[in-house]
């Protein structure tokens, strides 16, 4: 079964995208490569449960089994010792990418309290975009009662865009909500 996302993907955003940025090939049309998810937990040892908590949580929203992430070197000033697990990460390509991402446009993303519109500016200068979750409920798969502390996430989608611009208009295209600038109808 072909994911909702990307079947909108190939019907409607590769023409639009083709037409608004005047690619000759539908080769030329970036994609969404992967979406990675990252959930830093701060001081496991205060509150030894949290990791795994974070851990089911990450799994329970995308589907796979999340990675437990190390410190690669000793920080003492944030009481972080070498190869500490610090968190857990989440790498979504393929199948499990587009529902991912489906899912977080059309319900995730309306849930998040005080939403005006996505940040433009979250871009990396390579056709990349990240941003920050700052409460996990923001997810329908998540039960309330069974949340122990509430924490957030990154989340970052890899494309295949040269510049900021190209993956802007990806993401728009796609249904990303992004703030309105100033100045702009």
């Amino acid at each position: 079964m072909v994911p909702r996302l990307k079947t909108y993907y190939k019907d409607k955003v590769v023409p639009a995208l083709m037409k608004r940025a005047g690619y000759s090939n539908v080769m030329q049309v970036p994609v969404v490569q992967r979406v990675v998810i990252n959930v830093g937990v701060g001081e496991p040892q205060a509150n030894p449960g949290l990791l795994e908590d974070a851990q089911k949580t990450l799994t329970m929203v995308t589907g796979q089994k999340a990675v437990v992430t190390k410190a690669k070197k000793a920080i003492s000033n944030f009481k972080i010792k070498e190869n500490q697990s610090i968190g857990c990460r989440v790498s979504l390509s393929g199948i499990r990418m587009w529902e991912f991402l489906d899912r977080f446009i059309t319900l995730a993303i309306p849930r998040i309290r005080d939403f005006r519109g996505l940040n433009r500016k979250s871009m990396d200068g390579q056709g990349n975009f990240s941003m920050g979750l700052k409460e996990q409920i923001v997810f329908h798969e998540i039960d309330h009662d069974k949340i122990k502390k509430l924490h957030g996430m990154d989340i970052t989608i890899v494309t295949s865009a040269n510049t900021n611009e190209e993956g802007l208009m990806l993401l728009e295209e796609l249904g990303l909500p992004f703030r309105k600038e100033k100045g702009s109808n």
